[in-house]
């Protein structure tokens, strides 16, 4: 993906993500939810109420600040609109979050399974997944405890929910995501074939990220 460097971006990028993580199926219908900003500023952009993401045009947006306050486009914004915004708060590094529903990594938590990272890509860019317990949708308590797993991690589980991928560009954010999906697919199959030990070896894990 180009850089970013306008708000007309920002939405352009989303739009895009949003119909990818559709046909791969990694969200339905309604559901799931994107954000991004502009690097250090103190607005995001998020995708409206009730929008289908492999639908999105710029008036699909709603742009609130840090504080929560919508600031322009879309009159209602998605409902987890907190999850993004404190998300940002606790991350300033963090310019994207996407927000999708991929059947394996929510499947796995719900039984127990830890997703494990088998692939040099799932370890260079998942490296680490938090896990957040189950909270009513777009209520306080998720926002709060998924924005607490994301000062550790950048790819969490919200258990019998989803899952969130957090970037410093929307692209990283959604490649974060999809190598989840990855992930979670591979144990899954792992899991099938009788493995419970197969992971990426965790000294080369640890020195992957202290290089």
């Amino acid at each position: 993906m180009k850089p970013v460097h306008t708000r007309e971006d920002l939405y352009e990028r989303l739009a895009e993500v949003g119909r990818t993580a559709v046909e791969r199926g990694l969200v339905l219908a309604s559901g799931g939810n994107l954000s991004a900003r502009l690097p250090g500023a103190d607005e995001f952009v998020v995708t409206g109420a009730s929008t289908w993401l492999d639908r999105l045009e710029p008036a699909d947006f709603t742009m609130m600040n840090l504080a929560g306050e919508r600031t322009g486009g879309a009159a209602k914004p998605s409902s987890e609109w907190k999850l993004h915004q404190r998300t940002y708060q606790v991350r300033p590094d963090v310019n994207c979050v996407v927000h999708l529903h991929p059947q394996h990594a929510v499947l796995l938590d719900a039984v127990g399974e830890r997703i494990r990272l088998i692939t040099l890509d799932h370890a260079h860019y998942v490296r680490s997944v938090g896990t957040v317990p189950y909270h009513p949708n777009g209520s306080d308590e998720l926002a709060d405890a998924s924005a607490e797993q994301a000062r550790d991690h950048n790819c969490m589980v919200l258990s019998h929910h989803g899952c969130s991928s957090l970037g410093e560009t929307i692209g990283m954010a959604f490649r974060r995501a999809m190598n989840l999906e990855e992930a979670a697919v591979a144990t899954y199959r792992a899991l099938t074939l009788g493995n419970t030990t197969a992971t990426f070896p965790p000294e080369a894990l640890a020195s992957l990220h202290h290089a």
